[in-house]
């Protein structure tokens, strides 16, 4: 069986959620469950102040498009292209082009998840990136950005810069 990758389909803005909802629909009623594996409208917490009040909502990280986690074949191609509220894959002409594993990560989907035992207060080393072989102390471990926040000296004063955590080593 062939790989499922991402795919991104453009849709008329304001659709998105309709087209996810019929699109999954579809994949149980042609029973394309193990073809069809994942249908997604990214979004984002977004912090709104109206009238002096603070208040979270979620909007839509790209208005306009639907991610699918698919095997491209004919069959998946045709459902999700005549679902109504699809103008089309993303990509040259009508050929789909799956997202890279860089662009993945970037944008959340797909992320190869490190578990450190780093805590706050630990001297690191960087072994990778512009701060090669810099030594600083954990002043932040943020999972979800599988990222830290260290102080440095620069210029003769500390400075907090964030590095990923496969660019540190523990001392």
């Amino acid at each position: 069986m062939a790989e499922a990758n991402w795919y991104v389909a453009h849709t008329y803005s304001g659709y998105e959620n309709k087209v996810k909802a019929n699109i999954e629909k579809t994949i149980e009623n042609r029973h394309l469950e193990d073809q069809i594996l994942e249908v997604r409208v990214p979004l984002q917490d977004v912090v709104e102040v109206k009238n002096g009040v603070r208040k979270t909502v979620q909007k839509k990280l790209f208005p306009g498009y639907v991610l699918l986690n698919m095997v491209m074949n004919d069959d998946t191609w045709y459902v999700v292209r005549n679902t109504r509220g699809v103008t089309g894959f993303v990509g040259p002409g009508s050929k789909p082009v799956p997202l890279t594993d860089v662009e993945m990560f970037n944008l959340g989907i797909q992320s190869n998840s490190v578990t450190v035992e780093f805590k706050e207060g630990d001297t690191v080393t960087v072994i990778g990136g512009v701060w090669k072989d810099t030594i600083g102390v954990i002043q932040n471990v943020n999972q979800g950005k599988q990222s830290v926040t260290i102080n440095v000296e620069l210029f003769g004063r500390e400075t907090p810069v964030e590095i990923s955590f496969t660019e540190i080593r523990k001392m």
